[in-house]
């Protein structure tokens, strides 16, 4: 078993530090497993939009918190088996601020991994 952690990050933290308390704001979310953490964003190709990075380094993003999501049974193969079945859905000129996004990306992924969404 490996942990699942949901790391959040501040993309607009001037204007979170004032929002967070009230439940809202602009961030980005990965999820890290085995090591290597992975997120979603978009580009203009129909190929996956799903990138790996070292945990709480996302390119262009101020790191904010990480939640432990709980454990996953699955291999570090497995887990990269499902980030490629799930790059086939998170194509990166799908990808749309308020419908898809990274945030449904590491809910999805934390559900699959842990059998639990992100917290709201």
């Amino acid at each position: 078993m490996a942990p699942v952690t949901l790391n959040v990050y501040d993309l607009t933290s001037q204007m979170n530090s004032w929002t967070y308390w009230c439940g809202v704001g602009v961030f980005h979310a990965g999820v890290e497993v085995y090591g290597i953490e992975y997120a979603y964003g978009g580009h203009d190709y129909d190929v996956s939009g799903i990138f790996a990075t070292r945990p709480r380094e996302a390119p262009g993003a101020a790191f904010r918190e990480s939640i432990h999501m709980g454990e996953t049974d699955l291999t570090a193969a497995q887990v990269q088996h499902l980030v490629q079945q799930m790059g086939h859905h998170y194509k990166g000129n799908k990808y749309h601020l308020l419908q898809l996004n990274c945030n449904h990306f590491a809910s999805d992924m934390c559900l699959q991994l842990t059998a639990k969404p992100v917290p709201s």
